[in-house]
């Protein structure tokens, strides 16, 4: 199997947040469409996280790869993003895996970044829009 050159983004990295590091998804991915994964988003107070599973939907964006050579290194600087190498001894705060991203167009395999925490006893995010909650929270709802 090829490795997917999609990546689903649902928190800091959409277009709405106007993270400065949404640059670097612009110069480096294209956008596709709104998408929604199975998963749930868990408020943890000061953000929500996102697990996979069956009983939720978490909305996004889906983008592609401008560049199949330049694939491998555009994540991997995701993935420093997202605290996916911690220091020895510490575990990562998210992990990277493949899910079907469910939009307009159809279904897509693309990568995202999946809470690697506990989340038991957090409530869960009903929307499933982590754009939402954060306009929610701040009031500007």
């Amino acid at each position: 199997m090829d490795t997917p050159l999609h990546l689903f983004v649902y928190g800091s990295l959409r277009q709405g947040f106007q993270n400065p590091f949404f640059d670097y998804i612009k110069n480096h991915f294209t956008y596709v469409a709104d998408g929604k994964v199975k998963g749930c988003l868990y408020d943890l107070g000061d953000y929500p996280a996102a697990v996979p599973g069956p009983e939720c939907r978490i909305v996004g964006e889906l983008y592609q790869s401008k560049s199949r050579d330049d694939f491998n290194w555009a994540i991997s600087q995701i993935d420093d993003y997202e605290g996916l190498h911690p220091e020895e001894g510490e575990t990562a705060l998210y992990r990277r895996e493949t899910t079907t991203v469910y939009h307009p167009g159809g279904e897509t395999t693309a990568w995202i970044y999946w809470y690697n925490g506990d989340t038991a006893g957090k409530p869960v995010v009903d929307s499933g829009d982590v754009l939402e909650f954060v306009k929610r929270k701040n009031g500007s709802l």
